[in-house]
């Protein structure tokens, strides 16, 4: 094999880059998870979880992917044959029907187009023509990775609370927990499933479910086969920094890590860091003379973005091209979108010279493999990033 110096660029929308603060503190000895030391950092771990999530209830977390986070929210909330509304907005809201299909629920799609987000008005009238409350939980991925457009959650929970039902909400925040504001408590998400290899900066390899009082008391009804996934033991003993079963001891160590960097960025300014990065990227891609697939720029994705490709050019031989000359892995398109479109992910720990060099990489690809577009995205995205420096920089070249 030939070396290739540098490092390899990841820029899929998830995994992420593991930040090497990260990876060292994953590089420890692993612990007694039934000790003090282990104690202390699994409380500082609940507690600080809590806080990305924006809530005061708890957060269960498990070694697991997060698909295993959407069984768990399902599973601890509803009895086979319970039917469930979900929102077709993209591939994983299709897995997640797919998910609940396979374990015995009943599930209701609307349809969408991809290019949208869910769509609060129309949840809003389903639950309104369902006088016998026979929905017992809406389904809705907040940023569906597939296609770049984020869900209005917030309003979907008002159009619950308007047609007065008393539906369970659950939202999949795995492609944009600590990457896009979320806020559990305030927008009235009864489960919020998350993962670790995204916005957290870690990898793959813990889930997460952070809790409402409601689901809670839904277990008692619920009847659905459950062990593992199970919550109650899980908030039986985490309040004393331990877990019924053995925990990844080393990866919680590293998201103590990540949540410590969280803190000291501070959650807005991590935010406004990655609505800036995504705005340079549609920029980068309207010089290019691209498409944005997301078509309501309301509903445009900071963590990723994804580029339609040009009639008649396949969207998986650019990626090769890219990969294979500039060492730099792109997101590919999933199910309806194989081969057209790609995806640029630009979140977790991303800076500005990241962005410049991932979408160097793009318009030389571009130019490679002989897509027709127009030179100049990578300027674009620079007078963004440089609009956007911080003031003293900008003072000090003045």
């Amino acid at each position: 094999m030939t070396y290739r110096a540098g490092r390899h660029f990841l820029q899929i929308p998830g995994p992420t880059n593991v930040p090497d603060r990260v990876l060292r503190a994953m590089d420890m000895p692993t612990i007694d998870h039934r000790g003090p030391d282990f104690q202390a950092m699994a409380k500082r771990v609940l507690t600080g979880i809590r806080r990305v999530f924006k809530t005061t209830n708890p957060v269960v977390i498990y070694p697991g992917s997060g698909t295993g986070a959407w069984e768990a929210a399902l599973v601890n909330t509803l009895s086979p044959g319970d039917l469930v509304l979900m929102y077709e907005s993209g591939h994983f809201a299709s897995l997640w029907k797919k998910l609940a299909e396979r374990l015995g629920l009943r599930t209701e799609f609307i349809a969408g187009d991809w290019r949208h987000g869910a769509d609060a008005a129309a949840i809003g009238e389903r639950l309104k023509a369902d006088a016998a409350h026979e929905i017992k939980a809406v389904c809705v991925v907040h940023n569906e990775t597939s296609t770049g457009c984020v869900s209005p959650i917030s309003d979907i929970r008002k159009a619950i609370d308007a047609a007065g039902h008393p539906a369970l909400f659950l939202v999949d925040t795995i492609s944009s927990l600590a990457s896009i504001d979320y806020r559990h408590d305030e927008w009235g998400v009864d489960v919020t499933v998350a993962g670790s290899q995204k916005g957290l900066m870690l990898p793959p390899g813990l889930s997460f479910n952070a809790l409402s009082d409601k689901a809670i008391a839904a277990q008692a009804g619920a009847k659905m086969p459950r062990s593992y996934w199970a919550w109650d033991e899980m908030l039986a003993m985490n309040p004393n920094g331990f877990f019924p079963s053995t925990p990844a001891t080393n990866l919680l160590y590293g998201l103590d890590a990540a949540l410590e960097m969280l803190d000291e960025e501070g959650l807005e300014n991590v935010f406004a860091r990655h609505q800036r990065h995504a705005a340079a990227t549609r920029a980068a891609v309207e010089a290019w003379g691209l498409e944005v697939l997301c078509a309501d720029p309301a509903q445009h994705s900071g963590a990723l973005t994804a580029v339609l490709m040009p009639d008649g050019k396949g969207a998986d031989a650019l990626r090769k091209t890219i990969l294979e000359n500039f060492d730099m892995s792109l997101g590919a398109g999933l199910s309806k979108l194989a081969d057209r479109i790609f995806r640029i992910g630009h979140l977790g720990d991303y800076n500005d010279l990241t962005l410049v060099g991932t979408l160097g990489g793009v318009e030389m690809g571009l130019k490679l493999a002989g897509v027709k577009h127009r030179s100049g995205g990578v300027d674009a995205a620079m007078a963004i990033l440089a609009a956007a420096a911080p003031a003293e920089a900008r003072q000090a070249a003045e």
